[in-house]
């Protein structure tokens, strides 16, 4: 049988064409399993899909998984190949961790790892699990993880407040946004409650304790609330970071976006005000921007404008001061860039080339900005 003639270019499979244009995968993949409390599913799922990834060809390995005494659990993770655990002896007592380098050296295509908020025990490479995560994914090896979202870093305090349950392991925000992709593990809060009771979490005897402490149905709503919220951020950022690749212009309105262009004036909280309505009643984000044009403010001016940004961040805003020579033309960058859907200008009560100027700028803005709903609100003119 004869061989293919790969220098000849006419002669190459659609494969090694493929092979050839794609660009080379230097990281690993990580994909997170969110939960919002203990047996919503995480680890279910994450071993289910790793089943199924198996059986598709895929070289794939458990780098640790808590089971928890769950049998349905347990019975997926035997299907699975395991990289045995490192065992570190700390003040005459016998700890096993992930062995990140038994990983590293059996190099699979795609690694499981549960719970990434865990404490190492001292002794190993790092402090914390997901740590060790980022070596794997350095290593160009795919990652499944699980975590609640109690353990999240800027979540932990609000969780601690209303569950009243002190929250000792988190992890930074950001290795949430180093996710390529985020799904959650859900259940309502009943369906939860319900299998808290047939002990399918923890044991019968613990679970009516559980029912009245952290499981209780107002807790678990929060929870839930919670979990979603940074689901859909990471929704967002991706459909953001896909119109940014393919380069699409046009405000795609899945969510609501609210800019507000304020100025060194007192009466711009009416403005952030107006604007946190409207991002209230759509459901939708608040921004408030500042453009510092030429001219530095006089201390007074400094004053109010920090007191105006502040008044947004109260209420919740995501605040932006941009320098630009053209209000206009740096509002209208960005609203492209924002995708931003709705923007409130405010418009005092004067005359002559100063009402001219404005109505410039207006129709300026208009020019360049995207598609978007333009709100014009009167104010009054500050009273010296």
């Amino acid at each position: 049988m004869g061989t293919r003639d790969t220098s000849n270019p006419a002669a190459k499979s659609p494969e090694e064409w493929l092979e050839k244009v794609a660009p080379e995968k230097t990281r690993g993949t990580f994909k997170l399993f969110l939960g919002y409390a203990p047996g919503v599913g995480k680890t279910y799922n994450m071993l289910s899909e790793a089943i199924r990834r198996r059986q598709r060809g895929e070289d794939i390995v458990i780098g640790v998984v808590e089971t928890h005494g769950r049998p349905r659990t347990a019975e997926l993770a035997e299907q699975l190949e395991k990289i045995s655990r490192k065992k570190i002896d700390y003040k005459g007592v016998a700890f096993e961790e992930m062995d990140v380098d038994g990983i590293l050296a059996r190099k699979p295509q795609i690694v499981l790892i549960d719970e990434l908020a865990h404490t190492n025990i001292e002794g190993g490479k790092h402090r914390k699990r997901y740590e060790d995560v980022l070596d794997v994914l350095a290593a160009n090896i795919d990652v499944l993880a699980t975590m609640n979202v109690q353990h999240i870093e800027s979540v932990a305090p609000t969780v601690q407040s209303v569950t009243g349950v002190p929250i000792r392991e988190t992890v930074p925000d950001w290795l949430l946004q180093r996710a390529d992709e985020i799904v959650m593990a859900d259940l309502t809060p009943e369906a939860l409650q319900t299998r808290m009771r047939r002990g399918d979490i923890y044991r019968v005897d613990r679970a009516e304790k559980a029912l009245t402490n952290f499981f209780r149905r107002g807790n678990l709503i929060a929870l839930r609330e919670l979990a979603l919220q940074h689901v859909t951020k990471a929704v967002d950022r991706t459909l953001t970071a896909y119109m940014d690749a393919k380069r699409i212009q046009d405000n795609w309105t899945v969510r609501e976006r609210v800019a507000v262009c304020i100025s060194s004036s007192s009466a711009s909280q009416n403005l952030i005000v107006r604007g946190a309505r409207i991002a209230e009643g759509v459901s939708g984000e608040l921004f408030v921007l500042y453009v510092e044009s030429e001219g530095e403010l006089e201390p007074e001016q400094q004053r109010t404008l920090a007191a105006n940004l502040q008044f947004a961040r109260n209420l919740n805003a995501q605040t932006f001061t941009l320098k630009g020579k053209s209000i206009a033309h740096t509002a209208a960058e960005f609203v492209r860039e924002r995708h931003i859907t709705h923007v409130i200008f405010g418009r005092t009560e004067v005359n002559g080339w100063k009402q001219y100027l404005y109505y410039w700028a207006i129709q300026h803005f208009l020019k360049e900005a995207p598609n978007v709903d333009v709100h014009i609100v009167t104010q009054r003119r500050d009273v010296d």
